[in-house]
């Protein structure tokens, strides 16, 4: 259990509502080897939960001088558009967690390190976007996560008090955005496992979504199926 009740909830997207870092990451992985470049292990997953200024500046370090960063994201976003053509993979839970939260009339937000030329159809893709009351991408903010900026407009938006918003996440650099920002955090762990700093900043680390609903008593449809 939480102890802890929230009046709203603001989630972060790829990796926790939407099953996209997995398909980003082996898209990264597949545009490399097609480029015979070198890749470092863990190369990629110290992408995840970065915004894209962060990760033009990693992968210009790693690959040096000829390395066109532009091309690569050309490349392997293209290798992502053709996965998800067919539909937009979500995490367990994902789609009944915020169906739920929002049938109890809780304000939600999305608060993404991407920026709403892809958060914006990528939320629409998967029928999250119409839920939301909120929405904040890179484009909102001066310092993206870690920095606790995108959480605290997020609940600026939603007209709450930090204090007062769960915050799920997936990625250390969003739990630690989220905890910054006063938020109780819930991690919810994808590609990257919850250390323990994140166990120290999180008020809880959650199987999935699934678990997070039953903590706060979200019914949904599927729970009488």
């Amino acid at each position: 259990m939480l102890g802890f009740s929230p009046r709203a909830i603001v989630f972060d997207m790829d990796g926790l509502l939407l099953d996209t870092e997995r398909l980003t990451v082996d898209a990264m992985e597949m545009e490399a080897a097609a480029r015979g470049l070198v890749v470092r292990d863990g190369l990629f997953l110290s992408l995840v939960g970065i915004d894209e200024t962060g990760s033009r500046r990693l992968l210009a370090e790693a690959f040096g001088s000829g390395f066109s960063y532009e091309d690569f994201r050309t490349g392997y976003r293209g290798r992502v558009r053709e996965q998800v053509r067919t539909g937009m993979p979500m995490r367990p839970g994902a789609r009944a967690m915020v169906e739920a939260a929002k049938a109890a009339g809780m304000p939600l937000a999305v608060a993404t390190s991407s920026w709403l030329a892809q958060a914006g159809p990528h939320l629409e893709q998967a029928g999250v976007r119409p839920l939301l009351d909120a929405l904040v991408t890179r484009d909102d903010v001066a310092n993206p996560k870690p920095a606790p900026e995108p959480y605290l407009l997020a609940a600026a938006r939603l007209g709450v008090e930090p204090a007062e918003v769960l915050a799920l996440e997936d990625s250390h650099s969003g739990v630690r955005s989220a905890a910054a920002a006063g938020m109780a955090v819930v991690m919810v762990p994808d590609l990257l496992p919850a250390t323990g700093e994140m166990r120290r900043l999180a008020r809880a680390v959650a199987d999935d979504l699934h678990q997070v609903r039953g903590w706060l008593g979200l019914a949904h449809a599927d729970d009488f199926l």
